[in-house]
């Protein structure tokens, strides 16, 4: 799967795990952070968010809040790359 599809797709989880009524895809910027002064989401949603990874993509997480802070502190530096090179699941 080219990295482009997997940014969608995760931009996709994150609105509809996190609830995120009045975010669209186009909202998320793929090198702007998740967290604090950029998507704006916290560590109950980081939390959440790695369940939801977790489970779409069979990936071993280790669901404290200051690992997947750090894992997930943007999808273009850290997220896609260990989803695509950790994922459990065919989506190269």
């Amino acid at each position: 799967m080219k990295k482009e599809i997997l940014e969608q797709e995760i931009k996709e989880l994150i609105i509809s795990a996190l609830d995120l009524e009045d975010i669209t895809v186009s909202d998320i910027d793929s090198s702007a952070p998740l967290f604090n002064d950029g998507l704006g989401l916290d560590s109950i949603d980081a939390l959440e968010l790695g369940m939801a990874l977790k489970k779409k993509y069979l990936l071993a997480l280790y669901l404290d809040s200051h690992y997947v802070l750090n894992m997930m502190q943007n999808m273009d530096l850290n997220l896609t790359k260990y989803i695509m090179s950790h994922s459990s699941k065919n989506i190269s």
